[in-house]
């Protein structure tokens, strides 16, 4: 479960990276190029992948004292 977790955190990071990069106008030929808004969606898959990744990687792992 734990890579599983680890592997959808980087999914939302590489998700989040690419809606800035479309949002921003960086990445061109889309319909989502140079619309602001899915530079914030972007953000918020970012910030999600990254809590995400921390809480997993500092949890403890099941059936340990």
């Amino acid at each position: 479960m734990r890579r599983t977790r680890l592997v959808l955190a980087v999914i939302l990071l590489l998700i989040g990276a690419a809606w800035i990069g479309q949002g921003t106008g960086t990445v061109a030929g889309s319909a989502m190029s140079g619309q602001s808004m899915w530079a914030i969606v972007g953000g918020v898959f970012v910030v999600a992948g990254l809590a995400l990744g921390l809480l997993e990687l500092t949890r403890k792992p099941a059936g340990r004292p």
